[in-house]
C-alpha cells in the first residue's frame, strides 16, 4: 500500500513505516502531522485517484529528526570579465515517519 501527497506544493510518495525527508518544519520530535491532501492511494488491487484530493483519507506521521544537507557549492563565473562568485548552501529539512495511512 502506498499513497502519493502534497506537501507544500511538493508530491511525496510514501508507505506505511517509511521515513521522508521533507523541508523543515516548526515542530518538536515527536509531534505528530497530519497530511490532507492526498492525491492517490493505492492499497493492493485498487487505485484511487482524486480530483484533485482523495476525501476522507489521510496519513499520519511523526517528526522524527531535524538537519541539514551537505553543502552544495554554487559558482557564478563570467569568462574573461574578471568576475567570479563561490557560494555555498545547507537546505535544512525534516524527516518525518508514516505512522498511519488512513482511508
Amino acid at each position: 500500500m502506498y499513497a502519493i501527497f502534497l506537501d507544500r506544493n511538493k508530491q511525496y510518495k510514501v508507505k506505511f513505516g517509511e521515513i521522508i525527508k521533507l523541508e523543515k518544519m516548526n515542530l518538536k520530535i515527536g509531534e505528530i502531522i497530519i497530511f490532507k491532501q492526498i492525491i492517490l492511494l493505492s492499497n493492493n488491487k485498487e487505485i484511487s485517484i482524486g480530483q484533485p484530493i482523495l476525501k476522507n483519507v489521510y496519513i499520519e506521521g511523526s517528526v522524527y529528526k531535524h538537519g541539514r544537507d551537505k553543502k552544495i557549492k554554487i559558482i557564478k563565473f563570467n569568462r574573461r570579465k574578471h568576475y567570479k562568485k563561490n557560494q555555498g548552501h545547507r537546505q535544512y529539512y525534516t524527516k518525518v515517519k508514516i505512522k498511519n495511512i488512513k482511508y
